[in-house]
């Protein structure tokens, strides 16, 4: 902390941790924000800290919720209350229409209170309107996940300009949900993941066909991504092309979804119990309700071990002969 603002030393620290422990932050939010921003201890808490939080909970923000964001991102208490938190606030209420969906987009990014929203945001979305997207779909995008809206608008016009000559739809979900994905990841990320996938054998023309079906399967970190596609190819015997067709398979958690339901599959499938012709990717569609119902709760009495297949105790070996996809 010192190296970072050796000036603490000498601020009226104690009054500043009990304006904070006054306000409902708990000892591990305090030592958070002071490890990331030691710099205010030397503001005057009750003269400048005070009107803000006074203004977060006129929002209808919480005292738990203001400890949450604040304690998060620290920076915001440094930013003006009237020249930069309160303009930001009034812009956000006009574009998103209310404070309900003000507080979802705070919520969803902290970091919008420090933007200047007016010189970020209507830039952008100007953008997309004049491509043809529906506002409805840009509000829905911007409240889903914020920070890909309030790019700079030269990044975000190159990241609009290759999903547009990709071919998405900009009247469809998926083109906002491109933007997405690529706004969340800087170039030389991107091109990491494509050459992950085309590692496993995938063309590039194969990988951009599975983000066009599913955009979000590119979110997913490089190493994920490796030990999904590793797992598909080398345990189940799947080609690289039938997991191209099915990119709504990794979004999916290798540990808590897949691996399991595949221990429970061969378990039922060597008692007889299951057909051997059963889709595995239906298998891991299924809700976890319906996956319960129908392969676990409905055979445990003949079957005591589909329990502790199902919660990940009995390792899965792989499949002695290919499943149907």
């Amino acid at each position: 902390m010192l190296t970072k603002d050796p000036r603490v030393l000498e601020s009226d620290a104690y009054t500043v941790v009990e304006f904070f422990r006054a306000h409902g932050f708990s000892d591990q939010q305090i030592s958070d924000l002071t490890m990331k921003r030691p710099t205010l201890y030397l503001f005057n808490a009750h003269k400048i800290f005070k009107p803000k939080l006074e203004f977060f909970r006129s929002l209808g923000l919480s005292e738990l919720e203001i400890a949450k964001i604040l304690s998060t991102e620290p920076y915001i208490l440094e930013r003006s209350l009237e020249n930069q938190i309160i303009p930001c606030v009034q812009e956000l209420r006009r574009i998103l229409g209310n404070d309900e969906n003000v507080l979802k987009a705070i919520k969803a990014c902290y970091r919008v209170l420090e933007c200047k929203v007016e010189k970020v945001l209507q830039p952008n979305i100007s953008m997309l309107l004049s491509c043809g997207v529906p506002m409805s779909l840009i509000l829905k995008m911007f409240l889903i996940q914020p920070k890909s809206m309030l790019m700079k608008t030269y990044r975000f016009s190159e990241i609009v300009d290759e999903v547009m000559k990709l071919g998405f739809d900009p009247n469809n979900l998926l083109f906002v949900l491109a933007i997405r994905s690529m706004a969340v990841m800087s170039k030389s990320l991107w091109e990491q993941k494509v050459e992950a996938f085309k590692s496993f054998g995938l063309s590039k023309d194969e990988i951009y066909a599975a983000f066009k079906k599913q955009p979000m399967c590119m979110i997913a970190s490089e190493n994920k991504i490796r030990k999904l596609m590793s797992f598909f190819v080398n345990k189940l015997n799947m080609t690289p092309s039938m997991i191209s067709k099915n990119p709504n398979l990794l979004l999916l958690s290798l540990e808590k979804r897949i691996i399991p339901r595949c221990s429970v599959l061969h378990l039922l499938i060597s008692k007889g119990l299951v057909k051997e012709e059963t889709s595995i990717v239906y298998v891991f569609r299924m809700s976890e309700k319906r996956f319960v119902d129908k392969l676990v709760s409905k055979y445990q009495n003949e079957v005591p071990d589909v329990v502790s297949a199902h919660q990940g105790k009995i390792e899965f070996q792989g499949f002695p002969f290919d499943l149907k996809i």
